[in-house]
């Protein structure tokens, strides 16, 4: 027993380091002062005020994060109306299919998503002469498509642990189908679809492939601006740029526990009353 949990102990120590070690080397070199991004010359941290002074920089990580969040506040919308679809409807005509649909995008390769988007996009213009040109709506698009998949998962799962008589007992009091909705289902599932949001957004942020195919000239995102630098090395300035990303992703993640344990403890709090109450 006790050499399995140290042998358990020492894997989880192996794959945190084979995945922070890289990280934690490349925020060191943020701060490097010499132009080689490997050689270490010394503490600074002239990169950080350079990048803040890159007009590009500064367009292309404003431009990804407003499609970041758009893209994700539409995915919690559909993914949660789907998720819900998918939960509450366990037979109607087409769910197979509707299912399938669904989940299609989290198994299916994002060359394909993305060559298949471009098509629909060329067609629709073809055709109908919308969109104009590729670039922020295409790509805003493109990641709702794909993210509100991750979306649905998540709110369906926490549908079906969900105790149903909570909505049940609400009908019997005299509330009402959208009533039961805003004031019981939703409040419960609150913290996934924050869950679900963060997800999309991180998801939206750092996407390269769809976004490759579904943008066009003057709608370049930061991680396309990231992947053509590195193409021609890395330098300081990306390890300092990616260090930021980092740094929000962080802060984000944090404040999302934070929001969604204070969510559960209130939930707690509020269920322990009720009993209370009925005693």
């Amino acid at each position: 027993m006790r050499q399995r949990s140290t042998f358990l102990f020492s894997a989880l120590c192996f794959g945190f380091a084979f995945f922070y070690i890289p990280i934690i080397s490349m925020i060191v070199f943020s701060f490097n002062k010499s132009r080689l991004a490997t050689v270490w010359g010394g503490f600074s941290v002239e990169w950080y005020f350079k990048l803040f002074k890159n007009a590009q920089i500064i367009k292309a990580a404003t431009l990804s994060l407003e499609i970041a969040v758009i893209s994700a506040t539409f995915a919690t919308i559909l993914g949660t109306m789907a998720g819900m679809a998918l939960a509450r409807f366990s037979k109607f005509r087409g769910r197979t299919l509707f299912s399938g649909l669904v989940s299609a995008p989290l198994i299916m390769p994002e060359v394909i998503t993305g060559v298949s988007l471009l098509l629909l996009f060329v067609f629709m213009e073809r055709y109908f002469g919308w969109p104009a040109k590729r670039g922020f709506t295409t790509v805003t698009i493109a990641h709702t498509t794909f993210a509100l998949s991750y979306v649905a998962v998540i709110i369906q799962s926490r549908l079906q642990s969900m105790d149903v008589s909570l909505e049940e007992a609400a009908m019997d009091l005299g509330s009402k189908p959208w009533q039961v909705l805003f004031d019981v289902t939703l409040p419960i599932i609150a913290p996934a679809m924050i869950s679900g949001w963060l997800l999309a957004f991180t998801i939206s942020l750092d996407d390269v492939v769809i976004t490759n195919f579904t943008t066009g000239p003057g709608a370049t995102t930061l991680p396309i601006l990231i992947w053509g630098k590195v193409k021609l090395g890395v330098t300081p300035d990306i390890n300092a740029l990616a260090t930021l990303i980092v740094l929000v992703v962080s802060v984000g993640v944090g404040l999302a526990g934070y929001l969604m344990y204070r969510s559960e403890k209130k939930r707690d709090r509020d269920i322990q009353m009720a009993l209370a109450a009925n005693k």
